[in-house]
């Protein structure tokens, strides 16, 4: 899976949001400054063309929807992030997650009971 840019990124994050929306829709949704239209509308063509979005014919217009689960593309952000500055050690982030954001022993308590729970798919 290919990675997003920030702008792209943050488009995808819009249409997970609404599931489907054409370009006006996707916009009211985007925080301040929102972005030109035709930006937003070149974005959704390059997030087609990655295989992240496609869309249905609406009149003279197209309603975007996501082919890529949210989940999924979190999944694969995560694990690079863990390949690419943690040598791939799961443990190793936690820990500088611990050390450098000063994690009370609650939270850690509710992530073992996490981790520790049985599958539920």
């Amino acid at each position: 899976m290919k990675q997003l840019t920030k702008a792209e990124e943050e488009i995808m994050q819009a249409l997970w949001s609404l599931k489907k929306a054409n370009v006006k829709t996707i916009i009211g949704v985007l925080p301040e400054p929102k972005p030109a239209y035709n930006t937003v509308s070149t974005i959704v063509r390059i997030l087609e063309s990655k295989g992240f979005v496609n869309y249905e014919k609406q009149g003279k217009g197209h309603i975007y929807f996501p082919l890529v689960a949210k989940e999924s593309y979190s999944n694969q952000s995560i694990n690079k992030l863990v390949d690419n500055y943690f040598q791939g050690s799961f443990k190793s982030m936690v820990s500088f997650f611990v050390q450098k954001n000063d994690v009370n022993i609650k939270d850690i308590e509710v992530l073992l009971d996490e981790i520790n729970k049985p599958n539920e798919k």
